[in-house]
């Protein structure tokens, strides 16, 4: 059983950002129901989906999946959201012998994707494509990110779940690059056929808990299963870039 179900955290979504109780009301509900129900139905493996969230305070970096339990608690709705359907999966093997795995995806990007804030890779090609000038980004665009393919989060998912060695542990899913906002705006403007001379930001207050840089380490992965990203950011923008225009409704962003 795979457990990705929540609510989104976004702009374009929900609006969640700005509704912090409503969604760890109904983030934590959905993933003590399903938990409850893989109990129940004694399923072979339960893999919950995280995110890279739960470390938005660390104090190592690279972050390593073994510094969960020194890292400062998340001041995000969404980091706590996320850290607790971990510490939920550990209670439920704990009392109940539940076998779990947990994949924590980085900044995952790529078709499909509802553009978010205005610091990920969706929202910055939604932006360019409809015709947002300046981009807008938030905060001072230092801050970094390791924008990680969908392609290769669900073959590190598939590599963590179906393979012993993932069983009751947990793997941080990222690229390797770690990039500034700003470098990625300037990767997201050059696929969308623009001039990179006139790339122009906005910056935006931010007003929610923003971690200065996200850079899991993914050495316990590629150790134990022999995962690693192979999509470069270039690549995996331009395409996500060709699959948006071919969609022909970005400059909706719903």
């Amino acid at each position: 059983m795979i457990h990705l179900a929540a609510s989104a955290a976004t702009d374009a979504g929900a609006g969640l950002l700005r509704l912090p109780h409503t969604l760890l009301e109904v983030n934590n509900a959905l993933q003590d129901a399903v938990i409850r129900a893989a109990i129940e139905l004694d399923v072979e493996r339960f893999t919950y989906v995280s995110s890279a969230l739960v470390f938005e305070r660390a104090t190592e970096l690279p972050t390593t999946e073994a510094h969960l339990p020194d890292c400062p608690t998340p001041r995000s709705a969404a980091g706590f959201s996320e850290l607790t359907g971990e510490i939920l999966c550990r209670a439920a093997h704990d009392e109940h012998g539940l076998q779990y795995t947990i994949c924590r995806p980085c900044d995952p990007y790529g078709p499909g994707a509802v553009p978010g804030p205005a610091d990920s890779v969706d929202d910055l090609i939604a932006q360019a494509l409809s015709g947002q000038r300046p981009l807008r980004i938030l905060g001072t665009g230092e801050q970094t990110r390791t924008p990680t393919h969908v392609e290769d989060v669900a073959a590190g998912i598939v590599a963590a779940m179906s393979s012993p060695k993932g069983r009751n542990e947990d793997f941080n899913l990222a690229a390797a690059r770690e990039l500034s906002v700003a470098e990625i705006a300037q990767i997201v403007w050059t696929a969308c056929d623009e001039d990179s001379a006139e790339l122009a930001i906005e910056h935006l207050e931010c007003t929610t808990p923003d971690a200065a840089r996200h850079w899991p380490s993914v050495e316990k992965i590629e150790r134990l299963l022999g995962w690693r990203a192979r999509i470069e950011p270039e690549e995996g923008i331009a395409a996500t870039v060709k699959w948006f225009r071919e969609r022909g409704s970005i400059g909706s962003r719903q």
